[in-house]
């Protein structure tokens, strides 16, 4: 897999997504729906309607990837039936089970967000 690392940004789309999309048009559903840059090093999931195939967009710093699994026995988990948004911040371990077909993901949170520059600021006291 992609070489992640704990601060990889991953969002997972939240509908389903016809894949025979490639890297043009996943890089535009990134940048025109999801409201982000597809070249900003995040990772990018997606799933198809039946839940059978996913694919991965990442840039990892020389060109966009594009990575697909099709299970072949059961489902992934339909993120469209649990999230009340489109799009879901996943953590890598929950990227991991999903990928593996567990119904954990989306259900409730199992790691806290990543920490931003404005959490990390030191605040002075006066």
């Amino acid at each position: 897999m992609i070489g992640l690392t704990s601060s990889t940004r991953i969002f997972a789309w939240c509908e389903p997504t016809d894949m025979r999309k490639g890297f043009e048009g996943l890089s535009a559903m990134v940048r025109n729906t999801m409201k982000r840059d597809p070249l900003d090093g995040s990772l990018f999931l997606f799933v198809n309607r039946r839940r059978t195939h996913a694919k991965l967009l990442h840039f990892d710093g020389s060109g966009l990837c594009v990575l697909a699994k099709r299970l072949e026995r059961g489902r992934f988990v339909a993120l469209w039936n649990l999230a009340k948004q489109d799009t879901i911040w996943l953590s890598k371990a929950e990227l991991e089970l999903f990928l593996h077909g567990s119904h954990l993901v989306a259900r409730f949170q199992l790691a806290p967000e990543p920490m931003n520059e404005k959490d990390l600021a030191v605040r002075s006291s006066m």
